[in-house]
C-alpha cells in the first residue's frame, strides 16, 4: 500500500479513536501509538483530544531504536546491553535518522569503537531504515514480536528514571527542539525522572546529519498536509 493511502485508511480508525479517548478516557491517561504511520497516526488522534496534554502522546520509535543497537552490537562484537545513547530522529518510516555518531558502545563513541565509519554512515542507517519492509520480504508477516517487545520498552522506559548520561527514544511533540516544526510528533532522544519526560538538549549534528533530520521533518509535513482533513481546525 502506498504511504498516501494507508495514511488515509488509518487516518479514518484514528480520528475517531482520538475523540472516543477525549471523551471516555481516564483524565491521567497516557496514549502509545504503535499503528503506522504512526508519527502522524498520533499527531491525528492527540488532535482530536484536545483537552489531554499533549505530553500524555508517544509514537514508538523504539522498535527502531533496537533495531539500530543490535546491529551496532553485531558489528563491534560486543552485547547488546553495553550499547546506549540510541536517538532515533524523526519519522518511523525510511527517512528516519539512526543517530550513531552519538551513540556509545561500553562508554565510548560508536565511531571510535566501530572502524568502519563508511558502514555508520551508510548501510547500518539504510539497514535500520528498511529493516522492517525486509522483515516483511524474508517472513511474509511483519516482525509483530520485536514490535511487541519495543512497545514494552516504551512503556518501561517512561515509567522508569533513565539511567544518568543516557536517553531512549519516543516520538513526542515537538516544542520546536532541533528545529523540528511545533505541534509534529517527532522521534528524539529522551529523558525521564520516571515521572515527566523531556527532550534530551545539547546534541551535537553534523551537515550530514541536518540533512537526514531535515528530510525526515520534511516528510512529517508532507503526511501532515495530507490528513489536514482529519485534523480539527
Amino acid at each position: 500500500m502506498e504511504r498516501g493511502d494507508l495514511l488515509s485508511v488509518n487516518g479514518g480508525i484514528f480520528a475517531p479513536q482520538g475523540k472516543a479517548i477525549q471523551e471516555y478516557a481516564n483524565h491521567d491517561v497516557r496514549v502509545l501509538v504503535v499503528g503506522n504511520p504512526c508519527n502522524t497516526n498520533c499527531l491525528i488522534a492527540r488532535l482530536n483530544a484536545p483537552d489531554l496534554p499533549a505530553e500524555r502522546w508517544f509514537a514508538m520509535t523504539r522498535l527502531d531504536e533496537n533495531r539500530a543497537k543490535t546491529q551496532l552490537a553485531k558489528k563491534a562484537k560486543l552485547p547488546v546491553s553495553v550499547v546506549t545513547n540510541m536517538a532515533i530522529w524523526g519519522n518511523h518510516s525510511a527517512t528516519q535518522y539512526p543517530d550513531a555518531r552519538n551513540a556509545r558502545i561500553a562508554g565510548m563513541g560508536a565511531y571510535d569503537v566501530i572502524d568502519d565509519h563508511g558502514w555508520l554512515k551508510g548501510k547500518f542507517i539504510e539497514s535500520v531504515q528498511k529493516r522492517g519492509a525486509e522483515v516483511i520480504e524474508k517472513r511474509g508477516l511483519s516482525s509483530a514480536a520485536s514490535a511487541a517487545n519495543a512497545v514494552i520498552d516504551s512503556v518501561n522506559s517512561i515509567r522508569t528514571a533513565t539511567p544518568w548520561g543516557d536517553w531512549t527514544s519516543l516520538a513526542v511533540v515537538s516544542h520546536g527542539e532541533y528545529g523540528a516544526p511545533e505541534g509534529l510528533q517527532f522521534g528524539f532522544p529522551v529523558k525521564t525522572d520516571g515521572k515527566n519526560w523531556e527532550v534530551v538538549e545539547g546534541i551535537v549534528h553534523d551537515d550530514d546529519a541536518k540533512d537526514r533530520i531535515k528530510k525526515t521533518t520534511e516528510e512529517l509535513l508532507q503526511e501532515r498536509d495530507l490528513v489536514k482533513a482529519l485534523i480539527p481546525a
